[in-house]
């Protein structure tokens, strides 16, 4: 590599979507002298895993996703899971709400709109693991005002689409969350980069693709990109490298060679949508009704009827259909899965593939699929769906995580992750859901592991309290605290209380 740089930066950005965008956001908030720079292979922003059609977009408050309360061996329901990640999407809830008060987005509608969050399950045994659940979330403060019932006549005014034409001898039960939100993180990362390219420190390369990083002597980042438009090559100079990329940030990880991600290794999943743009049957629907995921099935592929609001215009989704391809990206290559294999991740990778025989049957089983088998089950949630309403859409690419483990064996995370260097000058963010959601709470534990020393000693602590009001609170154990934030940040951005 060139050790030439043409253009010296405080901070580079690799990949323009919500995560770059938050991080960026949370730093010039901080320090607005920073100089901050993002490249991105696309011709815009958020056009991969952050695109509003890519996500499922719930504002995953894991208020109805039923897989982040598995149930225990003895039948109680654990909801640890659901806990972290429904006050993790409070810390982003308090960013956007600050973003709103200050005049950075001028309308909360343009990115987040009020949506219930529905849980439904039909058969007696899942309508009694929901019951269990209910009792067990709603007796949390965090779960206030959780609803339960399995009154046909209820659910029917909740979501009348799910009732419709369903047996009426199947025993049913749902539980509903009106304070939940639908979020178009598309929007929304449109917003925060339209905001940020109005400070002065601040640039964004489109169709500037990085193809290699690496740390020069004095521990600055020498990042190598092509200006995909003229071929041009350049080397720019960091102090500071967040590799946000989505499904390209294993490649950068990989290539920065920091011990810290020796072993890291990707899994990708492919995820189709049917999709409803008659405005005649999605006004029917204002809900977001999650069910219960098949056998084996990853988190990302848990079925759900959703009301997407996009640009004003309110549409369905259902889905997604898990499927396989060796893309990190949806524009990707698909030689990405064998470009990531290394010496040090290929025992890690095997190792994955031998303990995971029921996912690796479930994705072969969905890529098997026909047009017919995903509306039957479209048609499990709305009886009375008709196929001509419904198109396919293809959703984003998600990477799994393969970790790492002791003994050179390696274990599937179906969370995100943060890998950074023991010199706080590199990070790389890995995986994929509730990804989104929850961009604040990673933005803040960047900042934890790689600015510990201007949290502590520059004020940014200070700072950081006028943004995120609770933080260094825990919001599971601070009742007070939760309801206030709560209450203050459906205000601004027009939610429901309770």
């Amino acid at each position: 590599m060139s050790h030439a740089p043409s253009e010296t930066h405080d901070i580079v950005l690799i990949g323009a979507g919500i995560m770059s965008a938050t991080l960026g956001t949370v730093l010039k908030e901080l320090e607005p002298s920073l100089d901050i720079a993002v490249y991105e292979t696309l011709g815009d922003c958020a056009q991969e895993s952050s695109n509003s059609w890519n996500n499922a977009g719930t504002g995953h408050a894991a208020n109805c996703e039923m897989n982040y309360t598995p149930q225990r061996a003895d039948g109680s329901i654990d909801i640890s899971e659901a806990l972290e990640v429904n006050t993790e999407f409070d810390l982003s809830r308090q960013l956007w709400a600050y973003l709103v008060n200050k005049g950075a987005i001028k309308d909360p509608h343009a990115f987040i709109n009020a949506c219930p969050h529905l849980s439904f399950v039909w058969g007696a045994e899942n309508v009694a693991f929901l019951k269990a659940r209910h009792a067990e979330m709603a007796a949390h403060h965090c779960y206030h005002g959780m609803d339960y019932t399995e009154d046909r006549a209820q659910i029917a005014e909740w979501a009348p689409l799910i009732i419709e034409g369903r047996d009426p001898d199947e025993p049913i039960a749902a539980t509903r969350m009106i304070t939940g939100a639908d979020v178009s993180y598309g929007s929304l990362t449109h917003l925060l980069m339209a905001h940020l390219q109005q400070q002065p420190g601040f640039s964004v390369h489109y169709k500037h693709r990085v193809n290699d990083v690496e740390q020069d002597a004095d521990g600055r980042w020498l990042v190598k990109v092509k200006d995909r438009a003229s071929g041009e090559h350049k080397v720019v100079s960091a102090k500071f490298v967040f590799a946000g990329a989505g499904g390209g940030a294993l490649e950068m990880l990989q290539k920065s060679k920091i011990p810290e991600g020796h072993g890291y290794g990707g899994f990708p999943v492919s995820g189709i949508w049917l999709r409803c743009d008659v405005d005649a049957v999605s006004d029917r629907h204002h809900a977001k009704v999650y069910g219960k995921a098949a056998h084996g099935s990853p988190p990302m592929s848990v079925p759900h009827l959703d009301t997407r609001i996009i640009d004003g215009k309110r549409s369905m989704l259902f889905g997604p259909y898990a499927g396989f391809s060796t893309k990190f990206l949806k524009h990707g290559s698909y030689a990405d899965l064998f470009e990531s294999i290394r010496p040090g991740n290929v025992l890690p990778m095997l190792a994955v593939a031998r303990d995971n025989l029921e996912l690796s049957e479930y994705l072969v089983g969905q890529v098997l699929q026909t047009s017919a088998h995903q509306f039957a089950a479209l048609q499990a949630f709305f009886p009375t769906a008709e196929e001509s309403d419904w198109k396919e859409a293809v959703a984003g690419q998600r990477v799994q995580i393969i970790k790492p483990d002791e003994g050179n064996t390696g274990k599937l995370e179906f969370g995100t992750e943060i890998v950074a260097s023991a010199d706080k000058s590199f990070v790389a963010l890995l995986g994929a859901s509730p990804g989104a959601s929850t961009a604040a709470f990673i933005a803040l534990e960047v900042l934890e592991k790689c600015f510990d020393d201007q949290l502590a000693n520059d004020g940014w602590k200070e700072k950081l309290t006028s943004i995120i009001p609770t933080y260094g609170i825990d919001l599971k154990v601070d009742a007070d605290a939760c309801r206030t934030s709560r209450e203050a940040t459906a205000k601004a951005l027009d939610l429901e209380f309770i």
